[in-house]
């Protein structure tokens, strides 16, 4: 029988896709010849901040900045810990601005950041896990983030960071194969990691819930979770079930229009840990 779970109040940054479009191909899921609908890709972003919103989590907004037209990712800006920002550095030109201006926000709210000098995009491949062997950050690399920068993530955070390897390159971010469900537990995908990654895994989560291949081709493991909610592609129907099945309680929110870009819920939402 699974244990009750208990939602936590959370505050999250988003922005909204103002200037989304997909005008360049930086991971698989980008096609440029795919028509974007702005328009649309807004309304379903506002219904994402609702949801939120209606779960009683608090909302942050970033002022999105023309020509930056994947901004709406939020989560890539940052990682806060324990009320310290570790900063973004993008592996492509295309998105380094964007770290500029997560930088400016942070500023703006007086928290403690700390610049960094590896590259590493914040959230997507980074997740921190408070209950789980003490506090736990895991922390992804193959595609996007250089391993240096777990180490350099470690020394400005103050918590033990485990490396996982990701070998697919559709899912070229932890956050597309991994997502913490509540501060002690995840959903996986394991084949997005390496054999070694996936017997750490295993290891230090045996009760994490397992997803397939298709829950992972619809963005279904880049969720946002409060420990009871779980918030996810409309369609990860799959995925859905199996957190329900775990004793969590699926919110479905469409976002067809964002995925274009190579994003789902999580993409959208950073976390600000106090």
């Amino acid at each position: 029988m699974n244990q009750p779970r208990i939602p936590r109040k959370r505050t999250y940054l988003l922005c909204p896709p103002e200037y989304f479009s997909v005008e360049y191909a930086i991971n698989p899921w980008m096609d440029t010849d795919t028509p974007v609908d702005r328009e649309l890709a807004v309304k379903q972003w506002h219904g994402l901040r609702e949801a939120l919103l209606g779960l009683g989590h608090t909302v942050h907004e970033l002022q999105p900045e023309p020509g930056l037209p994947d901004m709406v990712y939020a989560a890539n800006g940052a990682f806060v810990v324990d009320g310290t920002v570790y900063g973004a550095r993008f592996r492509h030109p295309q998105r380094t601005a964007e770290a500029a201006a997560h930088r400016a926000f942070y500023d703006e709210q007086g928290w403690p950041f700390v610049a960094p000098a590896e590259i590493n995009e914040g959230e997507g491949d980074f997740a921190y896990l408070p209950a789980a062997h003490g506090g736990l950050i895991l922390a992804g690399y193959g595609f996007r983030t250089e391993p240096a920068a777990h180490a350099e993530a470690q020394e400005a955070l103050g918590r033990p960071v485990v490396s996982l390897r990701l070998v697919d390159p559709r899912f070229y971010h932890l956050d597309t194969a991994l997502a913490p469900l509540d501060d002690g537990n995840i959903a996986y995908f394991p084949a997005a990691f390496s054999v070694a990654a996936q017997r750490v895994l295993a290891q230090l989560f045996p009760d994490a819930v397992l997803a397939d291949e298709v829950d992972a081709f619809a963005f279904g493991l880049n969720l946002v979770s409060d420990g009871r909610h779980v918030v996810l592609n409309s369609e990860a129907s799959g995925m859905a079930a199996k957190v329900a099945a775990a004793g969590y309680l699926p919110v479905p929110v469409e976002l067809a229009e964002l995925k274009k870009g190579g994003g789902s819920v999580k993409c959208c939402v950073a976390e600000l840990r106090a």
